[in-house]
């Protein structure tokens, strides 16, 4: 949404509606925030589809070096195997490791501080301004379109 864009046709539903005090521009400014936090929680899934074509990557290798074996190829397989099986991404660290880092050191304390926010200055509200947004953008008494 546009910041200060309101045109509000109707209120929206009591669960939607701003609390008390809540002005346009903290409502756009928690908006923001919570736009951010939505990156952050992509950015999350993208770290677990890393994590999870790693480790499918690896089963896959573990079934070509069994292959190789059983085609009679077995330095190659030895060679994959000691080199590539179970082998680190980073230095010491498997993809597990750093989804956990991730989690404890930067997505738990952005939910944690963009709850706080959202509590303090909306009311607890996780998505003010695309609530009114819908209020605004909806065809009022028309199927399909109503809370």
């Amino acid at each position: 949404m546009r910041p200060g864009y309101r045109k509000r046709m109707t209120e929206p539903p009591e669960r939607f509606a701003r609390s008390a005090g809540v002005d346009d521009k903290t409502v756009d400014a928690v908006g923001a925030l919570t736009s951010a936090m939505e990156t952050v929680i992509r950015a999350r899934g993208a770290l677990y589809e890393f994590h999870q074509l790693t480790g499918k990557a690896d089963n896959e290798l573990t079934d070509a070096v069994r292959l190789l074996r059983d085609a009679g190829h077995h330095q190659v397989a030895d060679d994959l195997q000691r080199e590539l099986v179970g082998r680190n991404v980073n230095d010491g660290r498997w993809t597990f490791q750093i989804v956990e880092d991730y989690e404890r050191t930067y997505y738990e304390p952005w939910t944690e501080h963009h709850r706080k926010v959202r509590d303090d200055l909306t009311g607890g509200h996780a998505h003010q301004q695309e609530a009114e947004m819908k209020t605004d953008r909806t065809t009022h008494g028309k199927p399909g379109h109503g809370f």
